[in-house]
């Protein structure tokens, strides 16, 4: 089964189309896999780079992702009746203390570094994109203002990412500096 390769694309490409997201509580699901696809995606590199300034950059941005899925989580659960409901029981469960998750061994032999960065900012270009159109379908002032918020992280991030590539890269990127 394959998967799409960027937030756009996030259901596999073999399975039946998913349709456009009409309602708004389903805009606001589109943006919750953008951002779960996001954190991923800056935990695997995380996990596979040994180089200390990129990674305190990555986990800086990803703890950006993780507050915005929280922030859109919020929201959904807000103007959901059911998953509001569902919310409610599992807030009554206890799931016991943290666990410590099994060690990672990376291969830093095989690192990509610079085309994981370049990932990262069209990414994060994808969810520009993403959630400035969602922002002017939504007639909630809440949900716009949410949107509005993370997207202009979003456009820090790709700011923030930019100038590690431009640190890193040894080509010059025209007039970029």
């Amino acid at each position: 089964m394959k998967y799409g390769r960027n937030r756009h694309e996030l259901y596999p490409s073999d399975a039946q189309p998913q349709g456009l997201p009409l309602a708004d509580t389903n805009k606001i699901r589109e943006a919750l896999i953008a951002e779960i696809y996001a954190i991923n995606g800056y935990a695997s590199h995380i996990a596979n780079s040994n180089m200390t300034e990129i990674n305190q950059t990555w986990r800086t941005v990803m703890e950006d992702e993780k507050k915005h899925y929280g922030m859109f989580l919020n929201l959904l659960r807000k103007y959901d009746p059911v998953e509001y409901q569902k919310y409610q029981i599992y807030q009554k469960l206890k799931s016991g203390e943290k666990q410590p998750l099994q060690p990672y061994q990376p291969n830093f032999e095989s690192q990509i570094i610079l085309n994981n960065i370049r990932l990262d900012i069209k990414g994060e270009f994808e969810a520009v994109i993403l959630y400035e159109q969602h922002l002017v379908q939504i007639p909630y002032q809440d949900i716009q203002e949410v949107f509005y918020a993370i997207s202009s992280e979003e456009k820090e991030h790709v700011e923030h990412l930019t100038q590690l590539l431009l640190k890193y890269d040894p080509d010059p990127y025209n007039a970029l500096n």
